[in-house]
């Protein structure tokens, strides 16, 4: 089997230096438009398996002349190249994981197209979403009838600075976009739509965390994919005490719109000044972060109040010399594509995770997660 990973970047590496170590994948081949970021790929891949190319990846053109020979892709990309992964990767008959999750009601209309081409896309596949999802998925399952599905988790710095408190450890625009964009979630059996940076809840975390702040976020796939199975359904990011306020401030006056404003005579937007100023006040003390993830399912089963509960804390993985947020990323995807060249997943058409990862599939992907060093705890209480 032929693996393509679309980027290359700190994830994008991770997913080739591991797809490379299966025995299906029998080559992967890292591209990015970038010769310098392919170059450094392969040299942390070190695998005769994995090979380099350079290329645009702008354009569905661009796209299908990467993936026509390929079996399954993993997309890496930003948000905005997304959708035209998936489109490239129908038209070039191509399984294709992607780590992102927006735009989902636009990918689900290409359903049909992936289906008649005969090949599966998987979106939105990384941690949130991704392992939330399919945590909420499966305790809906376990459930007679679920009420309430709470989903957090959050990617944060293990030595915080003031005065964000926090630290990029993926790209600053998908970041931005979760103090901007509403939040779809499930509310009395209906998609409601709230405004982003709202219903702020205190929490804590095991050690090395301890108090945190969450405020909701898209629920992207599961928001469509758990309607009518769940009453109630909620994501939330993770961020520690006081950032919320501060980032909630500036949306309101207005730094964070991508409206067109002049400068001195330079077109620019407020956001791309806020980025400007916030990207080095976004820095932590040292590279190492933690991955926080809490998924608890509330409902009854056979007349008793039940709760299922799932919780990781991930630190930075120095064995492989990563963030936790790659790690835990890009691990879901690298199994997914996995089990894509394995045949292990014969469903076509869009797939997102949770209607994968469940039922006699969830213990196998969760044992596949554990093997590569995510463990994930469970809890069920009645």
């Amino acid at each position: 089997m032929h693996a393509v990973v679309l980027g290359t970047g700190m994830i994008g590496t991770t997913v080739v230096r591991e797809l490379a170590k299966f025995s299906a994948i029998t080559t992967v081949t890292a591209v990015d438009g970038s010769q310098h970021m392919v170059d450094r790929c392969l040299e942390k891949a070190d695998n005769p398996k994995v090979i380099g190319r350079t290329a645009s990846l702008s354009s569905v053109g661009d796209l299908v002349d990467i993936l026509e020979d390929a079996d399954v892709a993993v997309g890496c990309l930003p948000h905005s190249l997304s959708l035209t992964a998936v489109r490239a990767a129908i038209a070039s008959r191509c399984h294709l994981v992607d780590l992102v999750g927006s735009l989902f009601q636009e990918k689900l209309e290409l359903d049909s197209e992936a289906r008649e081409a005969g090949v599966t896309i998987v979106p939105g596949c990384g941690v949130a979403p991704g392992i939330t999802n399919f945590l909420a998925a499966q305790g809906i399952e376990l459930l007679d009838s679920a009420d309430h599905a709470v989903m957090i988790c959050g990617g944060i710095p293990r030595m915080p600075l003031p005065p964000l408190w926090y630290q990029v450890v993926f790209r600053l625009e998908s970041v931005l976009g979760l103090y901007t964009k509403p939040a779809a979630a499930i509310r009395n059996d209906r998609i409601v739509e709230f405004p982003a940076l709202s219903e702020l809840e205190s929490m804590t975390f095991p050690y090395p965390v301890g108090a945190c702040e969450a405020v909701i976020t898209d629920a992207h796939s599961t928001a469509y994919t758990l309607l009518g199975k769940v009453k109630n359904l909620t994501e939330k990011t993770v961020r520690y005490p006081g950032h919320w306020s501060k980032m909630k401030v500036l949306a309101e006056l207005g730094f964070l719109e991508d409206r067109p404003i002049e400068v001195e005579g330079i077109q620019t937007t407020p956001r791309k000044v806020s980025e400007q100023i916030l990207a080095p006040q976004m820095v932590g003390e040292s590279n190492e972060d933690v991955t926080v993830v809490r998924v608890e399912v509330f409902g009854m089963k056979d007349g008793r109040q039940t709760t299922h509960k799932w919780e990781l804390v991930d630190n930075y993985d120095h064995q492989r010399g990563i963030t936790s947020m790659a790690k835990t990323t890009a691990l879901p995807a690298v199994i997914a594509a996995k089990w894509l060249a394995e045949n292990r997943i014969p469903e076509k058409g869009v797939m997102p995770i949770e209607s994968i990862a469940v039922r006699d599939r969830f213990d196998p992907f969760l044992d596949e997660l554990k093997n590569l060093g995510i463990t994930i705890d469970y809890q069920q209480s009645v």
